[in-house]
C-alpha cells in the first residue's frame, strides 16, 4: 500500500476540520450531521442516495470546534439531524437521557456484526444508541527497534520493565518516551493504561457513571503515583511540556531515533509512513501498553477511541430510511474495504480474511496487530475527555498536566476531580 494511500487514514479518524458546514445531496428527505473530512462516510450517503433518489440523505459537515455546538443548539430548537455523528461516552448520554435518540436493536442495524467491546461506548443501561462510523483507534505503544537494541532492551511487556527501561535509555542519552505534554491530551493517555491497569476497567467505569468519590480510589492515586514515577525517572525528557503534538515534533523524536518510544493512537502509524516510510519498514515495533504487577486491570484491555457512532434522532420522521441507511450502508463490504485500504481497521467482526488479503506486509501486520488487539480485549475504554460530560474535560486535562510536572499529589489529583465532578 502506497503511502499517500495510508496517510488517507487519518480523514476516517475524527479529526479536526477548519471550514465551516458544507453540504452533498438533496432538498429532501433525511437529514445527517457529521465532522468534515470524513471521506469514506460521504461515499457512503452518496451510495445510498444513488440507491434510494425518493427519499435521499443531505449530509452537513462541521468544523470539530464548532460541532458540538451546533448539536445541542439545534436539538434545543428542535431542528436536529435525522442521524447524527458523536464520540458516543458521556456527550452521546447526555441525550439518550434527554430521550432525543432512538435505541437500536439487531434486528434494526445488524449489531451483531460490530466488535462488542467498541459497541459498549454507545450503550447504556443495556441498550443501543448508536452505530460505529469509523475506524478503530487504541492507544499502543510504539517503539524504535534500534534505540531499543542498541540500549539492550527489550520492548517491555511490564511496568517494571517500562521503568527499567527509561533507566538504560536515559543512560544512553536518549529520551526514553516522546511526549507532547504541552498539548496534555498525550499525557492523559497514560493515565488512562496505568489506572486501568491498577484499578481494572470498573474503577473509571464509576466515575464515569456519574459517581465523583471514584477519585478518590486507591486506584488512582495509585496511578498518579507510578505517573510522577515516570515523570521523576527521566522517562519523558526535559523539554516534554514545550513539546506540541499537532507539530509533529513527538512523532519525529520517535523515527528520528532521538526517543525509544511513544504511547499515541493508532492514527499515528499514517504519520510514521507519511513522514518516515523507511523508518516503518526498518525499526518501527509496536506493542500493547505493559501489565502492573498485581493490578486489577487485564493486560488485555485498551483505552483510546473506539470508533465513532451515527445515532437516530428520536423525533426524527424517516425513521424507516434511517434504519435502512444504518443497517445497509454502514460497515457493508464496500464501507470495510475502503477502510482497510486507508489504513484504519473498521470495528466489525470476522476480518481475517480480508486482512489477509492486504498486500503490503508492512500493513497487513498492523492491520492485523490493531485488529487481534481489538477483538482480544475485555474492555476499549473512551478516552476521559470524552467519556466525562463536557464540563470536567478542562478540569482533568488541567489536573492531569499538573500531576505529571509534580505540582500537586497523587491525592490532590483525586481531591481536585472529585470537587470538579460534583
Amino acid at each position: 500500500m502506497a503511502a499517500v494511500t495510508v496517510t488517507a487514514a487519518l480523514s476516517v479518524l475524527a479529526a479536526c476540520g477548519t471550514s465551516g458546514p458544507s453540504t452533498t445531496s438533496s432538498s429532501k428527505g433525511l437529514t445527517m450531521w457529521a465532522l468534515t473530512d470524513q471521506t469514506i462516510l460521504k461515499e457512503s450517503v452518496d451510495a445510498y442516495n444513488k440507491d434510494h433518489p425518493d427519499e435521499q440523505i443531505t449530509l452537513r459537515l462541521f468544523a470539530n470546534d464548532d460541532y458540538k455546538q451546533k448539536l445541542r443548539v439545534a436539538f434545543g430548537a428542535g431542528q436536529a439531524p435525522d442521524i447524527f455523528f458523536s464520540w458516543g461516552g458521556g456527550a452521546l448520554n447526555d441525550y439518550v437521557k434527554a430521550g432525543k435518540v432512538d435505541t437500536l436493536t439487531d434486528s434494526q442495524a445488524n449489531l451483531l456484526r460490530f466488535t462488542p467491546s467498541v459497541l459498549k461506548s454507545a450503550t447504556f443501561d443495556g441498550k443501543v444508541y448508536g452505530v460505529p462510523a469509523n475506524g478503530l483507534a487504541p492507544v499502543v505503544l510504539y517503539y524504535n527497534r534500534k534505540v531499543l537494541q542498541d540500549a539492550g532492551v527489550e520492548p517491555p511487556k511490564t511496568y517494571d520493565e517500562l521503568l527499567a527501561a527509561v533507566k538504560k535509555l536515559k543512560g544512553d542519552g536518549v529520551t526514553p518516551m516522546s511526549l507532547a505534554a504541552n498539548s496534555k491530551w498525550p499525557t492523559l493517555m497514560y493515565l488512562e493504561y496505568l489506572l486501568d491497569r491498577e484499578g481494572g476497567s470498573g474503577a473509571f467505569e464509576k466515575i464515569a457513571s456519574g459517581d465523583a468519590s471514584g477519585w478518590k480510589a486507591s486506584a488512582v492515586t495509585e496511578a498518579n503515583t507510578r505517573l510522577q514515577e515516570l515523570a521523576k525517572a527521566g522517562a519523558f525528557g526535559d523539554n516534554a511540556s514545550s513539546v506540541n503534538y499537532d507539530q509533529g515534533a513527538s512523532t519525529a523524536l520517535l523515527y528520528t531515533g532521538k526517543a525509544g518510544m511513544e504511547l499515541m493512537g493508532t492514527w499515528e502509524y499514517a504519520n510514521l509512513v507519511k513522514a518516515a516510510p523507511d523508518f516503518v519498514k526498518k525499526d518501527l515495533g509496536y506493542v500493547a501498553f505493559p501489565s502492573v504487577s498485581g493490578g486489577a486491570g487485564d493486560p488485555k484491555s485498551i483505552v483510546g477511541n473506539p470508533s465513532n457512532f451515527l445515532s437516530l434522532n428520536s423525533s426524527s420522521k424517516h425513521k424507516s430510511a434511517a434504519l435502512t441507511y444504518l443497517k445497509q450502508y454502514v460497515m457493508n463490504d464496500d464501507q470495510v474495504d475502503a477502510y482497510l485500504a486507508a489504513g484504519s481497521v473498521p470495528p466489525v467482526n470476522g476480518l481475517d480474511s480480508k486482512l489477509a488479503a492486504v498486500k503490503s506486509a508492512d500493513d497487513k501486520k498492523w492491520l492485523t496487530f490493531v485488529y487481534d488487539l481489538v477483538r482480544d480485549s475485555p474492555s476499549f475504554q473512551l478516552s476521559w475527555d470524552q467519556a466525562l460530560p463536557s464540563d470536567q474535560a478542562d478540569p482533568l486535562l488541567t489536573n492531569v498536566d499538573k500531576s505529571f510536572l509534580r505540582q500537586i499529589t497523587p491525592e490532590e489529583f483525586g481531591t481536585n476531580m472529585s470537587k470538579a465532578a460534583q
